[in-house]
């Protein structure tokens, strides 16, 4: 029997890349999903393949940089759910990190900190009690390969060093209440955001893998096990 048969999982950034490609996942394996995120259009495209996958799942419009919105969202997927198992923090955004970083802009950093790494905080500050409610669940925070090394990118390593922090000292405050936190720290994936990349960075970055190409979007929830093994005692290592 899948452990995700029947639970319910809130997933940001749903609408593309990773975020649909777990909500595919989980919906296949029994799940209630909330593909959260603010591009309407592509998510309830994602709505539609996980229902077509043997899910449930709806859309929730919210931007994981404004609290009242996030706060809302986790709402929204306990009064159309019922309860709140599981989620996974996996919006995220890369901007102009191409550029050096005395030239990088203000504006650029306050807007990938703001959805990379606070994103996560307001998701993880508003799960946490939901999941509470009902004696616990699982999270995953999406970080990077590039939380545990640094690349020419800028605010985007930063952003995600501090997910890889925050994930830490979260699974450690909360592991004595039935709550597991992890992170999963990819390295390149096949996404939207990689297509957004300049085409000598995309080849840099591929040029880094030894397996010689980016991974698939697929392969990542397939990859991340702290989705669906609930029943795992909450531990403080990034996997």
């Amino acid at each position: 029997m899948s452990l995700l048969k029947e639970k319910t999982i809130l997933i940001t950034g749903g609408g593309s890349g990773v975020g649909r490609a777990a909500a595919v996942a989980c919906a296949r394996e029994g799940a209630r999903v909330a593909v959260v995120d603010l591009d309407a259009d592509h998510s309830e495209e994602t709505v539609h393949l996980a229902q077509a996958a043997g899910g449930e799942a709806s859309f929730i419009q919210a931007d994981v940089t404004q609290a009242n919105q996030m706060k809302a969202a986790v709402q929204k997927t306990v009064e159309t759910y019922g309860r709140l198992d599981c989620a996974f923090n996996n919006a995220g955004v890369v901007i102009d990190e191409a550029v050096k970083m005395a030239d990088y802009s203000e504006d650029a950093w306050d807007t990938t900190i703001g959805v990379n790494l606070k994103g996560v905080w307001l998701g993880m500050k508003y799960q946490i009690p939901a999941m509470l409610e009902y004696g616990g669940g699982a999270i995953v925070n999406h970080a990077s390969v590039m939380g545990m090394l640094a690349g020419c990118c800028r605010a985007y390593v930063a952003s995600k060093h501090g997910v890889i922090g925050l994930t830490k000292a979260g699974a450690l405050q909360y592991a004595s209440q039935g709550i597991r936190i992890n992170a999963v720290c990819p390295g390149g994936i096949e996404t939207p955001m990689m297509d957004s990349l300049p085409s000598d960075e995309r080849e840099r970055i591929t040029s880094m893998h030894p397996i010689g190409r980016l991974a698939t979007a697929e392969e990542i929830p397939r990859r991340s096990c702290g989705l669906v093994r609930t029943e795992l005692p909450t531990c403080a290592e990034v996997s």
